[in-house]
């Protein structure tokens, strides 16, 4: 193999290596006994955000931002994928006690 080839090749993998995007995480929240647990997490964008309700009453997971509203009914599951950077609180509007952060890096 000529050193040209040699070159091209590595220059190509070395290349190859860095486009790999990262894989995303699910990030999973709990709403329990009226309380959202974690209130405050950590995510990227691309996550996706798995909110459980174990409660016997319906939730919701509503961005102030108005960014996402998910509905929670009893003893389900809900999820929304992170579109963009930021911090953003949100809230159960059935129960506006019931608030959470999420702070959402690139």
């Amino acid at each position: 193999m000529s050193p040209e080839r040699l070159v091209v090749i590595v220059a190509a993998v070395a290349f190859s290596a860095i486009a790999v995007p990262a894989r995303a995480a699910t990030i999973q929240i709990v709403m329990e006994n009226l309380v959202i647990s974690p209130a405050e997490a950590s995510a990227k964008v691309g996550d996706t955000i798995e909110w459980t309700n174990k409660d016997v009453v319906a939730h919701t997971a509503t961005a102030d931002n108005g960014d996402f509203d998910v509905m929670l009914q009893p003893h389900k599951t809900g999820a929304f994928v992170l579109k963009k950077a930021g911090t953003v609180q949100y809230y159960c509007r059935f129960h506006p006690n019931m608030k959470a952060t999420l702070k959402i890096d690139q």
